[in-house]
């Protein structure tokens, strides 16, 4: 094998791509800020039971795991960055009253999360803590859906679900663990004979209710209606069902298409509430998630409710019209102070100034040069190519 392959799923980005990225992550992380989220950085690498604290098995097989030389124990490098921002709120913050983070950064999966997607994902993100209301939700998903619009991103739909629908109906059937774990995997993949089969010895009503989630999925209202009337009166699936509501209410007028899921599951261990996907027409793969996690920070010695979402560049980069190259100019190389003063003038108004050094070959084009600086006289001015 030769030693410069990449591992698979792994690649690297390109000039175009990777200027395309960074330009969406620096317009993502100005509107944050806007709407009083500050930037923090956490590291690449942790001690493992921080990294996988309060999260289910799924995150654990997607971390990848190393032994620290310096101290003997395990490491991980992060497969996701909410917990890392959990922990910077709730152990080195310690402010009280809602505070508001965004990040930028890659995370490493040990496996890809579909045939077309790469180990390596950049997410940029936003999160809100300290707030359980449904306001505090509406606020992200607000600020998901804006930050979009920012980007260009057009032909939008949301999917809306709530993990308290699927948790109300398995605390009321008093479900063993194991058995709710197996259910809520079958119910992600809306796999129905499988749930069919896990809930064959349930009573009637559990069964059904059970079954009901699979079916519940599409136009907001509708759903809503029909979800009021299929499944029992449990005053936390009332709970769920009105802050689903809410948000609906919350969106109208917006030019997206808006779309609940009872089924739309996420981590059991780790999301609580709202969860949401944002997609683009015309393209599978979801180019943002989010939802509720709450007291994520608990094992950091401060419960705090908490909602966010990520986004993710390089998704967001295929949707967007590539953007024309910058263009040069070429500037011959030397000392002469007129010509290094010319070269500074340019650049500092805003312009890329490629310099030739002695014996490059290569054309001006090359490197996207489509003018040249040249001295007429004891001026230094600026020709076309």
């Amino acid at each position: 094998m030769r030693a410069w392959l990449l591992p698979e799923y792994i690649d690297d980005l390109l000039p175009a791509e990777a200027a395309a990225v960074e330009t969406i992550r620096r317009q993502l992380l100005d509107h944050f800020a806007l709407s009083g989220y500050r930037l923090v950085r956490p590291p690449l690498i942790e001690h493992l039971e921080s990294l996988l604290t309060g999260t289910g098995r799924e995150l654990d097989l997607y971390t990848f795991k190393v032994v620290d030389q310096l101290s003997g124990r395990l490491l991980g490098l992060r497969a996701d960055t909410t917990l890392q921002v959990a922990r910077i709120d709730a152990h080195l913050l310690n402010i009280e009253g809602i505070t508001r983070l965004c990040y930028a950064g890659s995370v490493l999966h040990t496996r890809p999360m579909g045939l077309t997607q790469t180990r390596e994902v950049m997410q940029v993100g936003a999160e809100l803590y300290g707030h359980a209301g449904i306001a505090a939700d509406r606020e992200v998903l607000r600020l998901l859906l804006s930050s979009l619009a920012v980007l260009g991103v057009s032909r939008v739909h949301v999917d809306l679900g709530h993990v308290g629908v699927f948790r109300a109906l398995v605390d009321s059937a008093g479900l063993d663990p194991d058995v709710a774990t197996e259910l809520f995997a079958a119910m992600r993949i809306k796999d129905v004979p499988a749930i069919a089969a896990l809930s064959s010895t349930f009573p009637e009503s559990a069964r059904g209710s059970f079954m009901q989630l699979t079916e519940l999925y599409g136009d907001a209202g509708s759903v809503l209606a029909r979800a009021r009337g299929a499944l029992p009166a449990l005053p936390a699936i009332a709970s769920a069902l009105a802050d689903l509501a809410t948000l609906v209410a919350a969106l109208e007028g917006a030019s997206i298409e808006i779309q609940i899921d009872l089924a739309e599951l996420r981590d059991l261990d780790y999301h609580n509430g709202v969860v949401f996907s944002a997609y683009a027409d015309g393209h599978a793969a979801a180019i943002g998630r989010g939802g509720r996690y709450d007291n994520i920070g608990a094992a950091f010695g401060r419960e705090r409710p908490a909602t966010g979402f990520s986004l993710y560049p390089r998704q967001l980069a295929a949707l967007l019209p590539r953007q024309a190259p910058r263009r040069a100019v070429l500037a011959p190389d030397g000392d002469e102070p007129a010509l290094l003063a010319a070269i500074s003038a340019l650049r500092d108004a805003g312009e890329t100034v490629v310099v030739a050094i002695e014996g490059d070959t290569a054309l001006p084009q090359a490197y996207g040069c489509d003018r040249r600086l040249t001295k007429h006289g004891d001026r230094w001015q600026v020709q076309p190519v």
